[in-house]
């Protein structure tokens, strides 16, 4: 069980739950990308504000967004899978050549070092985690993970679901960890699910959007977990 310190926040959490994209991994700008590849295609230019919004969400939950963006812009209408067969081949190109976040290697190997259980809760499906971390075996130490294609999975992010069956596989309370996250939807359901929530909010997101009680980092260098 985490410890508390001032103010109720946790001297040493339980357990780390981690998103991928965006906070271990550089990926967002690919997957920005891709989805703006895609949508073009249709004759939709996807806007900085509609971009956010994919941001931190499973790939079929995108897809249905973008897809309700292309018909309501009357351009013609278009099924999910011929969307993401267009985005897919353009994704898997760029998102296996992401780099590390700074700091990011470090903090996992911290972790194990201290003995603090991990685990991924990530909205990318069990494939494409494969290709973005083929390039990064120090992630291999996560060996706990919920994918966005998971079968216990009922609802993506920023419902709770993916933060609380990824504590629940570690055998702790949500309300004991620490999730790391940062994208608005992904804070928003690590807070859902009780967390203590960690935020690296990326440049050009407003704070309001995230959920009150987060706090925030400027790096993942040098976290300090005891």
């Amino acid at each position: 069980m985490g410890s508390l310190g001032q103010a109720g926040s946790m001297l040493r959490p339980a357990a780390c739950l981690f998103d991928l994209d965006g906070l271990l991994l550089d990926t967002e700008p690919s997957h920005a990308e891709a989805w703006s590849q895609a949508a073009a295609h249709f004759g939709l230019q996807l806007s900085a504000a509609q971009l956010l919004q994919l941001r931190g969400r499973r790939r079929l939950d995108c897809a249905r967004m973008v897809q309700a963006w292309i018909e309501a812009g009357s351009f013609r209408p278009v099924a999910s899978d011929e969307l993401l067969a267009l985005r897919q081949p353009i994704a898997e190109r760029l998102l296996a050549e992401a780099p590390a976040m700074p700091g990011a290697e470090a903090l996992i190997g911290r972790c194990q070092q201290l003995g603090i259980p991990m685990a991924l809760a990530t909205s990318s499906s069990r494939e494409a985690v494969s290709l973005k971390a083929a390039p990064h075996p120090w992630l291999a130490a996560i060996q706990t993970r919920v994918h966005g294609d998971d079968p216990q999975l009922q609802q993506g992010k920023p419902a709770p679901d993916v933060f609380l069956l990824a504590a629940e596989r570690l055998g702790v309370e949500a309300s004991h960890c620490w999730a790391f996250e940062d994208s608005p939807a992904g804070a928003q359901a690590a807070r859902a699910a009780g967390c203590q929530v960690h935020v690296l909010r990326p440049e050009g997101i407003a704070p309001a959007l995230y959920p009150p009680g987060v706090l925030w980092l400027s790096s993942l260098a040098g976290m300090p977990l005891d």
